[in-house]
């Protein structure tokens, strides 16, 4: 298991504020689908789907691993984030680029989607230049470092690609939207979200869930799938113009992840954290099936409705699902390094357990587990929109309860054990 340097752990204030943001962001969805209703679940090219889907991809997701990789990098990697305190202007510049995107969607109005774009690239990119010197410096590590270089490497892509679609709804340049979209998803989805999923759970798996430790070589194999899986997909959808080539492609190595992430808990030698393993197999369950609706809506084996619930339990459902246990882990994490810095020595600290009771995550479980049945329904069923709506407040709004409790009952017990007598 690798070894955690929390010498070089930053203040936990740091990673914090994203992770926070996260779950507003899945409250910000449901109000979304409150006020749009049946608009929201329209078509893939409605303003409003665009919308909600990138306040679950960049707001929720975004968020989430970003915040993340500001603690995994210098703890787990053993590469220093440069950044520093900048991470706050970028954090803000980040979420008012969304705020910005979503309202020039929603209006319309074309001038904020030009502004949006630049405050909503730069985060991104400062992250991928930071970070990618250190992951590719010779050392130890070697297939995680290289993991999160992908993912990284194909945030930018993503970034620019997305900058490119902007300026063509703008007319700032006349490109092929379809083409360009598809590129976009495929490379975010698949190159960023699941390949920095992939990589930071070969360590947090065994660590968090009990799981068997994920070779290196098989790590490094799928990393390099997602790559050729990639530009493939790339060549086969501009050459062919058809999105089978690409969906096949993508699919492969994402249900091949999602593969693994069902079977390495099912066999874990050691179980522990049933809430955590709960969250990552059901979040896997309906990405498996998102991927597996995703090559044959392309193929028009099945309706564009499908198209959307393949989006809606993929992008509204799994990935946040997923994402949303590990984070009230890190959360836990992050509280009990500012108790044990907090306290003096011989005071015994409590354990991420007693910060975050299984009861709690539970509870959010449970909220997750109602927008998992809902979300889906308003799709098929646009009339249960507002029940969708009242889903995503419930599971997102417990996300962030627990995170809160967990890092105000942290304060409490230090404040508690520093009280002079």
């Amino acid at each position: 298991m690798t070894a955690l340097d929390l010498a070089q752990a930053p203040p936990p204030a740091r990673p914090l504020r994203w992770l926070l943001s996260a779950p507003l962001w899945g409250l910000a969805a449901g109000v979304g689908v409150l006020v749009l209703g049946d608009e929201a679940f329209t078509s893939r090219w409605a303003p409003q789907t665009v919308a909600l889907v990138h306040a679950f991809t960049l707001g929720v997701l975004g968020n989430a691993m970003l915040g993340s990789l500001l603690q995994f990098l210098p703890v787990a990697a053993g590469v220093p984030m440069p950044l520093q305190r900048s991470t706050a202007w970028l954090h803000v510049a980040f979420n008012a680029g969304l705020v910005l995107f979503v309202t020039g969607l929603l209006l319309p109005a074309p001038a904020l989607l030009g502004l949006a774009a630049l405050l909503l690239a730069a985060p991104p990119l400062a992250f991928a230049t930071a970070a990618l010197p250190g992951l590719l410096r010779r050392g130890a590590l070697r297939a995680l470092r290289g993991g999160i270089a992908l993912s990284l490497l194909a945030l930018a892509v993503t970034v620019c690609l997305g900058g490119l679609l902007v300026a063509t709804l703008r007319g700032d340049l006349a490109l092929a939207l379809v083409p360009l979209a598809d590129l976009h998803a495929a490379t975010g989805v698949l190159g960023w979200v699941l390949g920095l999923m992939a990589a930071v759970g070969s360590v947090v798996l065994p660590m968090f869930q009990g799981t068997t430790t994920i070779a290196s070589r098989w790590l490094l194999v799928w990393c390099t799938a997602v790559g050729v899986a990639l530009i493939a997909g790339a060549v086969l959808r501009m050459a062919l113009d058809t999105q089978v080539g690409l969906a096949v492609a993508a699919a492969s190595p994402a249900l091949a992840f999602v593969a693994v992430s069902l079977g390495l808990p099912a066999r874990a030698p050691r179980r522990r954290n049933p809430a955590l393993v709960a969250f990552w197999r059901c979040g896997t369950l309906a990405t498996g099936a998102a991927c597996a609706l995703a090559p044959l809506v392309a193929a028009d084996l099945l309706p564009p409705a499908a198209g959307l619930l393949a989006g809606a339990l993929g992008l509204g459902v799994g990935l946040p699902m997923m994402l949303s246990g590990m984070l009230l882990e890190i959360v836990a994490f992050l509280a009990w390094l500012e108790v044990r810095a907090a306290c003096p020595r011989g005071v015994r600290v409590p354990g991420t357990a007693q910060l975050l009771p299984d009861r709690w995550k539970a509870a959010a479980l449970g909220a997750h587990l109602m927008c998992a049945v809902a979300l889906p329904a308003a799709v098929l069923w646009p009339r249960a929109a507002p029940a969708a709506g009242l889903a995503l407040l419930a599971a997102h709004g417990a996300t962030l309860a627990c995170a809160l409790r967990c890092a105000r009952h942290a304060r409490r017990f230090a404040r508690t054990a520093i009280r002079p007598l």
